[in-house]
């Protein structure tokens, strides 16, 4: 078997990229929790009683419960929970948007009591209520898989982290004392430094799907974009806040209206990025598919199902699923060609590919990688390898049928299912059902016992 190096295509995730972040992401998200329940257990002590020092820092209650319950949905919405558990995630976020939404259109209506006092009982600032109404419905749809789900989920996000980062930033000019000491009210470092984290991991969540990706990928609009973004996030600031010394605003403090020129900079540069990096992308994936397939039977050649191959048997030993492969041979190619033309054999392999093809899921991988050897590589068990064997038993008997050729189309296949906790790699599953596909050739010619 020839010794290819795999490689994937631009747009698909960088494994080590992923699993450096899901650590990230898992840590973080552990910190967070325990943190916002501590900001909760000190303000019950509070209630109770007991003074802290330094309880004027802490965030404000109904802030630290709503912080914990998207930390809760974010976490229980990883990958390796079930889909009970993704509804919980649903749940919770859903919960969250819907009482911090009442509080901002309180607070826009004017029907709340105004800036919230200290103590465990006042109420979140607008802002806050805003910025969290904008988490949870983020994370509500945090797993979108259908198209306008996904497209809801990143603009979502998107306006998250505009709104996070006036707040952020505004806070920021204000301490830095750009424009001398602000009275203005302004939410605690505590609670921009909860929002902060958690839509840095919701973020983070989405970009393994959706126009986000473009930041995971392995391909060069993927590393320009990388390259470019923290770039792109800090020059505006620079900008602003130089151009700031020239101006006033006279209806919102300054440092907001710096805060907010800023981060819609930053945005609308980084969609300009996003929309560079993915038309580079897609023209390098166009470029890089040509050399994968098989002119013949658009099947992926031998170079193509190998790196998709080996990309499916990593996501499948992430997702702790079964893997199997399938080896295929056209019986009799040889006896066609050399009798009824090499034009007569090369109908019977399109035909073939075309069985294949209607025979599996798009998702599974499917090959020719010789002249009459085509394999399959796929997460499914080994019932979902015989209901596929079955599947493909009655197209070429159909196809037999149907045609009034002198000759048939007969395949042999072999096969083999690497379980979850399984740690084959792929030539040696590809030489095991190489080895079953012969033994089935073999039992074939056997003469039938009567």
């Amino acid at each position: 078997m020839p010794d290819f190096t795999p490689v994937l295509q631009p747009t698909e995730p960088d494994e080590s990229l992923l699993d450096k972040l899901a650590l990230i992401e898992r840590v973080t998200l552990v910190a967070a929790i325990v943190f916002f329940a501590l900001n909760l257990a000190a303000w019950l002590l509070v209630l109770l009683g007991f003074r802290f020092a330094a309880d004027r820092h802490l965030m404000i209650a109904e802030t630290a419960l709503a912080a914990l319950l998207c930390a809760l949905s974010l976490h229980f919405s990883g990958s390796r929970f079930s889909r009970r558990v993704h509804r919980l995630a649903v749940l919770l976020a859903a919960a969250v948007t819907a009482v911090c939404a009442v509080i901002s259109c309180a607070y826009a209506l004017h029907l709340s009591p105004g800036a919230p006092d200290s103590g465990a009982a006042a109420s979140m600032h607008f802002e806050t209520a805003t910025a969290f109404a904008l988490l949870g419905a983020a994370l509500m749809l945090i797993r979108a898989e259908k198209r306008v789900a996904v497209i809801t989920a990143d603009l979502l996000t998107f306006c998250l982290v505009l709104f996070v980062l006036i707040l952020v930033s505004g806070r920021l000019i204000a301490a830095l004392g750009i424009f001398g000491p602000t009275t203005a009210p302004s939410a605690p470092w505590s609670t921009l430094l909860g929002l902060l984290v958690l839509t840095a991991v919701a973020f983070l969540r989405r970009a393994e799907n959706g126009v986000y990706s473009i930041l995971l990928g392995r391909g060069i609009g993927s590393n320009i974009a990388r390259g470019l973004t923290p770039v792109l996030f800090a020059l505006p600031y620079v900008r602003e806040c130089m151009r700031a010394r020239f101006f006033s605003v006279h209806r919102m403090p300054p440092h907001y209206t710096t805060a907010i020129l800023a981060s819609i900079a930053v945005m609308l540069s980084f969609a300009l990025l996003l929309f560079l990096a993915w038309r580079i992308n897609h023209m390098e994936v166009e470029i890089h598919d040509l050399s994968l397939r098989d002119a013949l039977t658009d099947l992926y050649n031998i170079r193509g199902f190998e790196l998709l191959a080996e990309q499916s048997l990593r996501m499948a030993r992430r997702a702790h699923l079964p893997f199997s492969v399938l080896y295929i041979d056209l019986d009799d190619l040889k006896r066609v060609n050399d009798t009824y033309g090499h034009q007569a054999g090369s109908a019977l392999l399109v035909e073939t590919g075309k069985i294949l093809k209607a025979s599996f899921r798009e998702t599974d991988v499917v090959g020719r990688i010789g002249g009459d050897e085509f394999v399959v590589a796929g997460q499914f068990s080994e019932s979902g390898v015989s209901l596929a064997t079955q599947r493909i038993d009655e197209c070429a008997a159909r196809h037999n049928a149907e045609t009034s050729l002198p000759y048939r189309l007969s395949l042999s296949i072999g096969s083999v299912t690497s379980e979850s906790s399984a740690q084959q790699n792929l030539e040696r599953l590809m030489a095991v059902a190489d080895q079953a596909m012969y033994e089935e050739k073999r039992r074939k010619k056997l003469p039938v016992s009567r």
